[in-house]
């Protein structure tokens, strides 16, 4: 490990993938309780550097597995403070949940970057004066010191502070001149927390595609600011930002009603690193065995640093042994690009004809998901994702911007105690 990523701290505690675990999320959520209301409103914007993240809870990449649930991060805040106080730490959680419900509105988008992320890839291999320059930026090779810092950051501990991801999309697009798509496979390849909406979009946002024709400009005092005079990159970043024009992604759809499960089905349970909580589903009773399967990715444009994969494995590792606890069966972990293999063998062994995951949002899970099902379908085999209530509450507030979804925290949160 290198000495950079020895120094990433929060209150002592390293951001590795050995820490990928459920009990070890609930502790960190509870250290920084006491820190989740004033506190974390008056510091949230200050990048205080690698090796000082208490003014942030860093609780994304245990979020971003679902290894603790968006529902019970908000719910043990508002047990420390009122939501007038934990207001901008509650946002934040519901940021993420606006950029996944918009995501599943509109899939289209998803499918758009996936398609120039791979005809980039094909441009920096026949392009050398683009392939120069973007090298120049992923080895932190840009001459911009703020830039290859967070570069290096990125690489050696898998994190970044919010608004240095802002800053360095932003010199990204319109310093460096470079393709966002790119900068945004870079960060999904590299971040605990790559998560494929709330990357892609925030990307998008920057770039002045989300909210069209709205950039975000990074500005040397801004930095030098929140940064707290760690950096100062004065006469070195463009002082414009033109949006990015593309064709319109078209109007949103309907999301798929959730699907439900008949009592006493026989089923198999499918366990991915989009939601280490299977435990907490609503089944109908106990599966007949338990799959945990992870993705190589070696069919990805851009695949996922180790460290990054090794999180994702122990996630799933992790809650395959809560499995084990709560249904009394032996559960087993694969590795694999050929999910509609395993799974058909799988099934067919156990004599099932119903394989039952939690329901997987747009990104490279659900592409991976969805091509097996076809697959699947052909055998007589289904799959039945089961969405939790705190998307089928939150979701439809999500079509347009977040200032809708904001003005519904509290009726979605009501709404979610009446579930209970």
């Amino acid at each position: 490990m290198s000495a950079l990523a020895e120094t990433y701290t929060d209150s002592g505690k390293l951001i590795t993938p050995e820490n990928a675990t459920r009990p070890y999320a609930l502790g960190r959520l509870k250290r920084f309780l006491p820190r989740a209301g004033r506190a974390y409103a008056d510091t949230r914007n200050s990048d205080l550097g690698p090796h000082q993240r208490s003014n942030v809870s860093t609780l994304s990449p245990w979020i971003r597995h679902r290894l603790i649930l968006e529902e019970e991060v908000i719910d043990a805040v508002l047990g420390h403070h009122s939501l007038s106080a934990a207001d901008k730490f509650v946002q934040e959680v519901f940021w993420r949940t606006y950029f996944k419900g918009w995501l599943e509105h509109r899939p289209q988008v998803w499918q758009r970057y996936c398609a120039e992320v791979h005809g980039l890839m094909d441009a920096l291999a026949s392009n050398s004066e683009l392939r120069q320059r973007y090298e120049a930026a992923i080895e932190a090779r840009s001459g911009i010191d703020c830039m290859d810092a967070w570069t290096r950051e990125l690489i050696e501990t898998g994190y970044l502070h919010n608004h240095a991801r802002m800053w360095f999309a932003s010199i990204w697009i319109f310093t460096l001149k470079l393709p966002w798509q790119l900068g945004a496979q870079f960060f999904l390849s590299h971040l605990f927390d790559g998560d494929p909406a709330s990357n892609t979009l925030s990307w998008r946002w920057v770039a002045g595609l989300h909210t069209k024709g709205k950039t975000y400009l990074a500005r040397a005092s801004n930095i030098e600011k929140f940064t707290e005079g760690r950096f100062n990159p004065v006469g070195q970043l463009s002082g414009t930002a033109r949006p990015i024009m593309e064709a319109d992604p078209g109007l949103p759809i309907a999301v798929h009603p959730a699907e439900r499960l008949e009592a006493g089905e026989p089923f198999l349970l499918l366990v991915t690193t989009e939601d280490c909580s299977p435990e907490q589903l609503s089944l109908p009773g106990a599966p007949e065995a338990v799959l945990g399967v992870t993705t190589a990715g070696s069919d990805l444009p851009m695949p996922a640093s180790a460290q990054v994969r090794q999180f994702a494995v122990h996630s799933v590792e992790d809650a395959l042994g809560r499995c084990d606890a709560q249904f009394g069966i032996p559960s087993e972990l694969r590795e694999t690009d050929a999910w509609a293999d395993l799974l058909k063998d799988r099934a067919q062994e156990l004599g099932v004809k119903t394989i039952v995951t939690a329901y997987m949002p747009v990104g490279h899970v659900a592409d991976r998901l969805k091509q097996a099902t076809s697959s699947l379908e052909k055998d007589g085999i289904r799959v039945v994702q089961v969405r939790r209530d705190y998307d089928i509450v939150a979701w439809p507030h999500a079509t347009k911007g977040f200032f809708a979804l904001r003005k519904k925290i509290p009726h979605v949160l009501d709404m979610l105690k009446s579930t209970t």
